[in-house]
């Protein structure tokens, strides 16, 4: 599809020198050669122009004269010289008749403005971007338009808004080198038939509104706090297990209730230099492991002993 355009492009061309001039044209041309001849070698320095690795230079001949002026003609109703662009080196120029322009044939760049973009989501934003591009045909660049780069430029602007309005705003800040490659590739075909092949493009920056900020950063922020208390709910979860697996394990066994204070107490004396009063002996009121349980030792007073029969007349 490319190859066809641009060999209609190039069918589009004007006619080159192998069309007959008129009687004045070519009136004009002869004696601008006896000039050249007459005045030689003095000539050679307006005839020979040098053109640089990086341009390309565009020539051509007078057409019809009709009733305009010579100098005006040249500018007006020039016909592309034979040959199209010449270049890099020297070249043959006749003066009087030929013209020619330089074409830069390096990349260049410019930056577009700043728009302002409804988004498929119906955000509004602000883009700015960067378009490299080149002229691979001076001949084309010249003759089909009359500023490539400033063409270029305002079609950037155009395509920008209409490749950008159809993504929404997830799309332009996640998916940035597809929206480069589809900005470069809508560029790329109607830019083909001015010469000029559009390289790299690249989104700059996205801008949001500042209330539009500030509503994604309340959104930022309430996600993240929902996150932070699932988490520690989770926590709390986990460290209840625990400590019903732990008082179910010390429900078992009695003396470790007791072991579990005394660490207590230890890590309270290692913290802080305290001195620590035991009121009561409770470690008799322990059961030993694997024992059944047994009453308390009883607290009562001992019936003091009888006193026999003998003692008690004796003291009579």
């Amino acid at each position: 599809m490319s190859s066809l355009h641009r060999e209609s492009s190039r069918a589009s061309l004007p006619a080159d020198d192998t069309e007959p001039h008129g009687f004045c044209s070519s009136l004009l041309i002869f004696f601008s050669y006896v000039f050249v001849i007459l005045t030689f070698p003095i000539s050679v320095f307006a005839c020979i122009k040098i053109v640089q690795q990086y341009e390309r230079a565009v020539s051509g001949k007078c057409g019809d004269l009709f009733d305009f002026p010579i100098f005006e003609v040249i500018f007006r109703v020039g016909k592309l010289k034979r040959g199209g662009a010449v270049g890099p080196g020297l070249f043959f120029i006749i003066p009087c008749i030929d013209e020619y322009r330089n074409v830069d044939m390096r990349t260049m760049s410019f930056d577009v403005p700043p728009q302002e973009i409804l988004c498929k989501d119906s955000v509004t934003v602000t883009v700015d971007a960067v378009i490299y591009f080149r002229v691979f045909d001076a001949t084309k660049a010249i003759v089909n338009i009359e500023d490539a780069a400033m063409s270029t430029k305002l079609l950037a602007q155009t395509m920008l808004r209409s490749v950008l309005g159809t993504r929404t705003l997830s799309e332009m800040l996640s998916k940035r080198d597809e929206v480069n490659f589809q900005i470069q590739k809508v560029l790329d075909e109607p830019t083909d038939n001015w010469g000029v092949r559009v390289e790299p493009v690249e989104v700059k920056d996205v801008r949001l509104p500042r209330d539009m900020q500030r509503a994604m950063a309340a959104e930022a922020e309430a996600g993240r706090e929902a996150r932070a208390k699932v988490v520690a709910a989770e926590g709390e979860k986990r460290a209840s297990i625990a400590l019903r697996d732990a008082a179910s394990i010390i429900a078992e066994t009695p003396a470790a209730l007791q072991l579990r204070y005394l660490q207590t107490l230890n890590t309270i004396s290692a913290e802080r230099n305290s001195t620590i009063i035991f009121p009561i002996d409770f470690m008799p009121f322990v059961p030993p492991p694997n024992t059944k349980k047994t009453a308390p030792p009883s607290l009562k007073r001992k019936s003091s002993p009888s006193i026999p029969a003998e003692l008690k007349s004796v003291r009579e």
